[in-house]
């Protein structure tokens, strides 16, 4: 049975975490949207300290494990993770998303590599000192269809050899600059393979070969840095590889190399969803804080006929928000039982990518001018809304793989 219930533990932590967001991260938000790209140091160094390891990637999922014949309490670190998620964002997307941590490298780390792996890459995120990772697998014609990927890894004797550009790289910049940062790459060992040559490569800080070759300026989620980087015979050791290099059933172009990318989104899909619904609930709350210091509070109790069109649209914004976290939840306790989420994860990414855009935008339309100033953070929280719909595999995507599951298509059948 699914119980949704948080346990006493974990409503003070999100309670600790509440008061953290509120008084750390607002008072600094509108400061690191205008210094674009620039680390809020003094912040960094107070979350690390109580949140070792970051907050960048879920954990891996909780295994079943027995002890006689009495199963052990189950595993609620996804779960957990996701409420810590909800609650930083809540705080601030472009301050959270340049928090150090584990990031999508290391989830990447935790879906496909080997125990041996797990341990020499992770054990760096532990430490006294921040540490950063990322993950780079979109390329310039590899967008949504990750299978395109045109990046080379060619074995050459004790190392692998890299080759190709990858852009919208999340935390880049902060995992190429720090000391112990790492970034896993997605790359094809074998072109004529297809989706099965593709492979995971963990590249560390001070790699030659690997550069900068642009910061993005964006939209929103300005203080966290987005670079495109360039790999140019790029040598790794040939133990960087994450898990076996072998192409399983090479003449079946079977997809036993992909599935690690689609194993790692299943982990990270679900903690972009609880991104979403932490600004979402932030841009709901300020409305209605201020809508009710002018006497104007939603009437739960009566019939939606009854209520006024803002009471209405107040109250849809709601459900649809706590329907978004519910979705969530779900894809997040299944991780944690060890069952394939594949479904719900891409379920829960393209309700909350399109739930916060309209909740956001939706509180910048009825505070009207008000709204649009950037005396307040409501217009930085639409902006920080936007991308939520677009990484980690757009809305479009997400509905596709939703389609393809439910019907039983296949990629041929159902593009």
């Amino acid at each position: 049975m699914i119980d949704f219930e948080l346990s006493p533990k974990m409503r003070a932590t999100q309670k600790m975490l509440r008061i953290f967001a509120e008084n750390a991260m607002r008072p600094v938000a509108r400061q690191y949207d205008e210094q674009e790209h620039e680390k809020p140091l003094e912040l960094i160094k107070m979350v690390h300290g109580f949140m070792k390891g970051g907050i960048g990637g879920p954990a891996p999922a909780g295994d079943k494990k027995e002890e006689g014949d009495k199963k052990k309490k189950k595993s609620e670190v996804n779960f957990a993770t996701a409420v810590t998620v909800e609650e930083i964002f809540w705080g601030d997307a472009g301050v959270a998303l340049a928090f150090p941590g584990e990031g999508l490298g290391g989830a990447a780390i935790h879906a496909t590599g080997t125990p041996e792996q797990k341990e020499r890459f992770l054990s760096r995120f532990k430490g006294d000192e921040p540490v950063w990772g990322a993950m780079a697998i979109t390329e310039p014609e590899a967008g949504s269809d990750s299978a395109n990927i045109k990046t080379t890894a060619v074995r050459d004797g004790d190392e692998w050899i890299l080759n190709g550009e990858k852009i919208f790289v999340t935390s880049g910049k902060s995992a190429l600059e720090d000391s112990k940062g790492l970034v896993v790459v997605w790359a094809t060992v074998d072109p004529k393979a297809g989706r099965a040559g593709i492979k995971p490569f963990v590249v560390e800080h001070g790699t030659p070969g690997m550069q900068i070759t642009k910061v993005e300026d964006k939209l929103g989620i300005r203080c966290s840095d987005t670079v495109s980087i360039s790999f140019m015979d790029c040598r790794i050791p040939a133990d960087n590889i994450l898990g076996s290099p072998e192409i399983t059933d090479l003449s079946k172009k079977t997809t036993s190399g992909f599935k690690g990318v689609m194993k790692t989104f299943d982990a990270t899909r679900p903690m972009v969803s609880a991104m979403a619904i932490g600004v979402g609930r932030a841009a709901l709350d300020f409305l209605k804080e201020t809508l009710a210091k002018e006497g104007l509070e939603v009437r739960y109790e009566i019939s939606p006929n009854r209520m006024t069109s803002i009471e209405r649209d107040i109250a849809e914004l709601e459900a649809n928000l706590k329907a978004a976290r519910l979705l969530t939840w779900r894809a997040v306790w299944m991780l944690d039982n060890g069952e394939r989420n594949s479904l719900e994860a891409s379920m829960a990414k393209a309700k909350a990518g399109l739930v916060v855009t309209q909740v956001t935008q939706k509180c910048v339309e009825l505070l009207g001018p008000l709204g649009y100033s950037r005396k307040l953070l409501l217009e930085k929280w639409m902006r920080d809304a936007k991308i939520n719909d677009i990484f980690e595999g757009t809305g479009q995507i997400q509905m596709l793989i939703t389609a393809r599951n439910v019907l039983g298509f296949g990629r041929d059948k159902l593009k």
